[in-house]
């Protein structure tokens, strides 16, 4: 079965056989090593100087680094903005509402764009120190702008934490224009990992500075305690073991460049074999990620029809969320997926529209 739904991902045989490595205990320096190993690949993913970044890991979804982000990285006292135009702009609200952080909603229908310089006016008339945003909204497949954003942002003093939980690995990130203070993203998407491993990548004078809103989630108790080559909690080991195995391979196959380059090669290749079927994308190619793809669903055709044929020739997509769940699916080129298996898929929906 190939998943082509925005994370789990198909694993390549490399990565599935890392978790047939031995048991470890997460006190022995063996498991430190691996801690170590994943920490350091994952601020060289984008080229970062490790005396001015830090990887935090956790166990968990990307969901618990984006808690942990927002949590952690509104300092005390602080006021965010969360640009909201989809699921995930919502759910970083709702984070924020369930700490009592101090915030404000620019929202967008979710088929929109975020407008900088609304945001850029918004801030101006209040009294932000952060604005949250997500970088590839995975609701419709819209790759949000943020480096505008960002530049403003630090331009301002404000420090932007974003969610990349689909983006980092395959989509281009400017960390070097200073308004970034975090990201927040996970082994399972981009990286070709498994479930159970997340991270935040944040500068180290932020976590100097962080609130200690939350126990598990704790951004600096466990970026202090992985410094020092401990951990508070038992970690999900196997899932790091993975990770590492997946960040080797990342940098093997070229990088985030190269995924973006496979990535968008897939993913137009699927653009172009569905709209020789008459099936149009959700968005123009150029404000989409090349990660993940919407598509209106056929005439007379239901998500489920078309879900349940594309499952029994051994493809899994993913449905429109919220309102769109009657007008959209989704297809994402992640994963050990390859252009022979975009051609089978092409040729699955066309079977099922004859």
């Amino acid at each position: 079965m190939l998943l082509l739904n925005p994370g789990p991902v198909t694993l390549s045989e490399r990565v599935r056989k890392s978790l047939l490595q031995t048991d470890l205990c997460h006190r022995e320096s063996e498991f430190f090593d691996l801690q170590d190993e994943a920490r350091t690949r994952l601020v060289a993913a984008y080229e970062l100087d490790p005396s001015k970044w830090s990887a935090v890991l956790m166990t968990g979804s990307g969901t618990a680094a984006v808690e942990s982000m927002i949590a952690g990285l509104v300092p005390d006292g602080g006021r965010l903005l969360v640009v909201e135009n989809g699921v995930y702009g919502d759910r970083i609200a709702q984070i924020a509402a369930q700490y009592g952080i101090e915030h404000k909603v620019i929202k967008y229908e979710w088929m929109q764009a975020p407008d900088t310089d609304a945001i850029l006016a918004r801030l101006d008339a209040g009294k932000f120190t952060n604005v949250a945003i997500i970088h590839h909204e995975t609701t419709t497949g819209r790759l949000n702008d943020i480096a505008a954003l960002s530049r403003a942002c630090a331009s301002r003093g404000i420090g932007l934490l974003v969610d990349a939980v689909s983006s980092f690995g395959a989509e281009a990130i400017d960390f070097a224009d200073g308004g970034i203070v975090a990201i927040a993203a996970t082994a399972n998407k981009c990286l070709h990992g498994v479930p159970g491993a997340a991270f935040v990548i944040a500068r180290r004078d932020a976590l100097a500075k962080a609130a200690s809103r939350t126990y598990y989630l704790g951004i600096a108790r466990l970026a202090k305690l992985q410094d020092q080559r401990n951990t508070p909690f038992t970690p999900s080991v196997h899932a790091y073991y993975a990770l590492v195995e997946a960040l080797r391979e990342f940098e093997e196959e070229g990088g985030w460049r190269a995924r973006h380059h496979r990535y968008a090669a897939l993913a137009e290749q699927v653009r172009a074999g569905l709209a020789s079927l008459g099936i149009e994308s959700a968005l123009d190619p150029a404000q989409s990620s090349v990660v993940l793809r919407a598509y209106r669903l056929p005439a007379g055709v239901t998500y489920e029809t078309l879900h349940d044929a594309l499952k029994a020739k051994g493809f899994v997509i993913y449905a429109g969320q919220g309102g769109l769940s009657k007008e959209l699916f989704r297809i994402s080129t992640m994963g050990a997926v390859d252009k022979d298996a975009m051609d089978r898929l092409i040729a699955s929906v066309a079977e099922l529209l004859r």
